[in-house]
């Protein structure tokens, strides 16, 4: 299993801890992500997510089945999850060390705009895609 990360907001309102899964960073293109947090969401999924201090903690219903974490005073967007807990994917910059993931995967490649292009290869996936993995939530 591997070791528990920690990181937070730009304040330090909200504090957490968590696993680290999948060996990958993720980048979501989908026109939610990129206008909560101004580009495309980078981020790792996680387990054993335990928020230590939520003096700041803000929960957005995005949807009918997700919800985005954010801290109410400075305004960081640091992560998401669906409301059953069975996906939690933090923001890969959020944590206090920088992570050895690499970029692995884009969804909503369909969504991403033109004006902008990560560098390597990844697997991309689009929105069609991505939902039919969750069972079409």
């Amino acid at each position: 299993m591997t070791e528990a990360k920690s990181g937070g907001c730009c304040c330090g309102a909200v504090r957490f801890t968590a696993r680290v899964k999948g060996g990958h960073m993720d980048a979501c293109h989908c026109t939610t992500c990129r206008q909560w947090s101004a580009g495309p969401f980078m981020g790792v999924e996680v387990s054993d997510l335990v928020i230590e201090k939520d003096t700041g903690l803000g929960v957005w219903e995005s949807s009918e089945w997700a919800e985005r974490l954010f801290c109410k005073l400075c305004g960081s967007s640091f992560g998401y999850r669906t409301r059953d807990g069975s996906f939690v994917t933090l923001s890969a910059f959020a944590f206090d060390e920088p992570l050895s993931e690499p970029l692995g995967v884009e969804v909503y490649i369909d969504s991403k705009p033109a004006t902008y292009a990560f560098a390597g290869e990844t697997k991309k996936m689009t929105g069609a895609e991505l939902m039919a993995m969750f069972g079409g939530n």
